[in-house]
């Protein structure tokens, strides 16, 4: 028999005790029946999960490939599939989708998975975000991947910009020019989430989902959806708590992927000054206490504060121990006063905006 935790209606609740929460969960109606979101905590194949609103289930661990580098790519997701992960989050705009779909296919070769197996999450960039233009879009990176449909498909930004044939530039990245040149589409939203919901039924994807939208879209989105978000994913670190946010996604039933869950560490080498003067999560007093005092590593620390208030998260490494340790995440509870403490460490500093990367006057996401 499955063994189930439910979600905590706030996310600041300790998941050790199962307590019921109403949350809506959709199928392709309109008209969103209710039903309840659950983390089923002994699934053979993906170890923990988390049951999205299109049905499906959705690993609460898994393996990010943003800056995975495309001459060990296939190696590291081979090993990571070997090590356990089921969850391979990846995008157009990460240029490695082909060597990631290498490693799948090893993987499958070999007999480590079989396609069921596995978790493959990838992500509309912006400049595909005209309505005829999705569909090409998420096939181009399917027979990248080698895949014939994906589990989840996000998009990756809110805020259309002017197509660029791959043809041009692919990827293409945010400038029209390539450049320096941010040029707006005109494209609302409602017109890309249609064309993402024709993906559902075309079977290029078993569920849709958004990526860094804010609260205002997500409930403009919810007024249309034929199929609502399954998913957003976001920033979290205990430096970008958004509490707000994450209140929003559990009252409509949406399922938080956290990225860049141990904070700066990522974007150190883009110079970020703001990320540069902040103390490492890792080396951080009262996260190195709290691994002292659960002899766990810092990073298991800050990975089981997010999946512990239901949050699934998708760190990366190179390194076999580190994979193996960072998949460990789930096994062990932090006290509620110790969750609370590093909540408490909320500051509002964001590091993956555009604005950071290149000076514009254009897209301000979060604004």
């Amino acid at each position: 028999m499955r063994s189930f935790i439910l979600l905590s209606p706030r996310y600041s609740r300790p998941l050790s005790r199962p307590f019921v929460v109403p949350l809506r969960c959709s199928g392709i109606f309109s008209h969103r029946p209710t039903s309840r979101c659950y983390i089923n905590t002994k699934s053979a194949t993906m170890g923990p999960t988390i049951k999205l609103s299109s049905g499906h289930e959705m690993p609460q661990v898994g393996f990010g490939l943003w800056k995975v580098d495309n001459a060990t790519c296939a190696d590291t997701v081979y090993n990571a599939i070997k090590t356990g992960y089921r969850l391979f989050d990846g995008a157009c705009d990460y240029g490695n989708e082909k060597e990631c779909g290498d490693g799948v296919a090893r993987a499958i070769k070999d007999g480590l998975v079989t396609r069921e197996d596995l978790f493959i999450t990838s992500k509309l960039w912006p400049v595909f975000e005209d309505g005829d233009k999705v569909e090409p879009a998420c096939k181009r990176s399917l027979s990248d991947w080698g895949l014939e449909y994906f589990d989840l498909y996000l998009i990756h930004f809110p805020g259309a910009l002017k197509y660029v044939d791959p043809s041009v530039r692919y990827p293409p990245g945010w400038h029209y020019d390539g450049k320096s040149e941010i040029v707006r589409s005109n494209t609302p939203m409602h017109v890309t989430w249609a064309a993402m919901e024709s993906l559902v039924g075309k079977g290029l994807a078993k569920s849709i989902g958004v990526s860094n939208f804010q609260a205002q879209l997500l409930y403009d989105m919810l007024r249309y959806a034929k199929i609502p978000p399954a998913a957003l994913q976001i920033e979290h670190h205990p430096f970008l708590v958004q509490g707000e946010l994450l209140a929003l996604c559990k009252a409509e039933g949406i399922a938080v992927t956290a990225y860049s869950s141990f904070g700066p560490a990522s974007f150190l080498e883009f110079g970020f000054k703001h990320a540069e003067a902040l103390v490492p999560l890792m080396k951080d007093d009262l996260i190195t206490s709290l691994a002292a005092k659960y002899g766990k590593q810092p990073s298991q620390i800050l990975l089981r504060w997010a999946t512990q208030r239901g949050l699934a998260v998708i760190p990366k490494t190179s390194r076999l121990e580190i994979m193996a340790q960072n998949l460990d995440c789930t096994g062990f509870d932090l006290e509620q006063a110790d969750l609370d403490g590093i909540t408490a460490k909320d500051a509002g500093i964001r590091f993956n905006q555009p604005s950071n990367y290149f000076s514009t006057d254009k897209m301000w996401i979060f604004g």
